[in-house]
């Protein structure tokens, strides 16, 4: 089989060489500078696109713009409805406040819709440039099984420059969708304990989303009520990282881990504020109530 599949190879890899080479995003793109990510070897670096985790990602994205671009919508057919109304009572000054709100509304949704399409135009790019270099790989896999040749080994050499180039245009892509991922409005709600929390009781919250950090301090009070240092933090969300959460308890001088939690934020693309209830010992017997508005 891998004979056979070497009668070909060095034109078909030239081809492909070319195709992969003509349709380099950066080329067309002015885009974000890729990711590094560190690998387990001290010093080096690689390139690590993650296809599964942007699909959820931008397919989460959409559905929130849209429902953004649904709710704005409806608002538009409201005010344009109260608009023929008011023409025809002819209250003036009613009526030109009025119209400047659906025009500010109308270019709210133009924005969104070019955001929306936007965002499409980067995934599209994105699934060229995985289904090319899925394409390269299964090739150059094909290419070291078949006999060693000249023309087998610059063919191999040509696919793993293709590979590479392809990677780096995907983490490109990626780089450049982040931008937009929009914002998080993360409140805190409290801790729940029930006779786990007693007056006096004091405790560290620290949340981090990759780079992003919120430490933050907070107090039982004798009424059961609470008191934080801070109430909200905005988190500008990532595609891969997720939210970590840690939460330790202030005895004097020493700390005592209570829990550590890591909790993702597919579910938080979306119009309305999501109430974010999470266990944080293993029982449940304490628990972290947060607020997240995109």
């Amino acid at each position: 089989r891998s004979c056979s599949f070497t009668g070909f190879s060095t034109v078909q890899s030239r081809k492909l060489a070319k195709s992969l080479s003509r349709s380099s995003v950066r080329s067309r793109m002015s885009l974000k500078p890729p990711k590094a990510y560190n690998s387990l070897q001290k010093g080096a670096l690689i390139w690590d696109p993650k296809p599964l985790q942007v699909k959820k990602i931008f397919e989460a994205l959409k559905k929130g713009l849209n429902e953004y671009l649904e709710a704005h919508q409806a608002e538009l057919d409201y005010l344009s409805g109260r608009h023929k109304d008011t023409k025809r009572n002819s209250r003036l000054a009613f009526y030109y406040d009025l119209d400047k709100q659906i025009r500010s509304v109308e270019r709210y949704i133009r924005k969104l819709e070019f955001h929306i399409s936007k965002v499409e135009e980067l995934y599209e790019a994105y699934c060229i440039q995985c289904r090319l270099r899925d394409g390269a790989t299964n090739m150059k896999q094909a290419f070291s099984l078949s006999p060693a040749t000249k023309a087998s080994r610059e063919s191999l050499v040509e696919l793993y420059r293709n590979v590479q180039e392809c990677t780096e245009d995907m983490c490109f892509i990626e780089g450049a969708l982040e931008v937009h991922l929009g914002e998080f409005h993360v409140k805190m709600k409290g801790l729940v304990g029930f006779a786990r929390l007693c007056p006096g009781d004091q405790y560290e919250v620290f949340v981090r989303l990759g780079r992003q950090k919120w430490r933050l301090k907070g107090k039982i009070e004798t009424d059961d009520s609470q008191t934080w240092d801070e109430e909200e933090k905005i988190f500008i969300p990532n595609l891969h990282e997720k939210f970590e959460i840690k939460v330790t308890e202030l005895r004097g001088l020493a700390t005592i881990l209570v829990g550590v939690v890591t909790c993702d934020s597919i579910s938080f693309f979306t119009t309305k504020p999501q109430a974010i209830i999470v266990d944080i010992t293993e029982l449940g017997t304490i628990k972290l109530r947060l607020e997240v508005l995109w």
